[in-house]
């Protein structure tokens, strides 16, 4: 993919989580994906992320940063919710919290292959 397909391709996938479609995500997502070198497969994967949609029901994924440079991507990526109960080991409780997400990507295959993704966690405890 070029540069320009893959940024492409990366607004899908996040449009893709945005309308919870779980189906859709083997477009994006190969079967042996991994997320902080934690073999989750395609599967795994899914399952991190319906997790994460119970713990933060409004959770919405908004481009803030987007660097493509095949075959990665860049990306900083911004949260305004309310997570119901404890969110990274934080008892935020339905309290609306901002706060970033820097996350990579490598692709293989056409698709999101590798995840390395760092949550600003102080960014939560200062709102809380």
């Amino acid at each position: 993919m070029t540069t320009d397909e893959l940024a492409e391709f990366y607004r899908d996938y996040i449009a893709c989580l945005n309308r919870r479609d779980w189906p859709a995500l083997r477009q994006f997502v190969h079967e042996d994906v991994a997320h902080n070198a934690r073999p989750l497969g395609l599967p795994g994967y899914r399952a991190m992320l319906e997790r994460d949609i119970r713990e933060i029901p409004d959770l919405q994924f908004h481009i803030e940063m987007l660097i493509s440079a095949p075959p990665r991507i860049a990306a900083r990526l911004k949260f305004d919710c309310a997570p119901v109960g404890t969110f990274l080991g934080l008892a935020v409780n339905g309290k609306r919290v901002s706060f970033c997400e820097n996350v990579f990507y490598e692709f293989r295959d056409g698709k999101i292959r590798q995840v390395w993704s760092v949550i600003d966690k102080l960014a939560i405890e200062a709102q809380l």
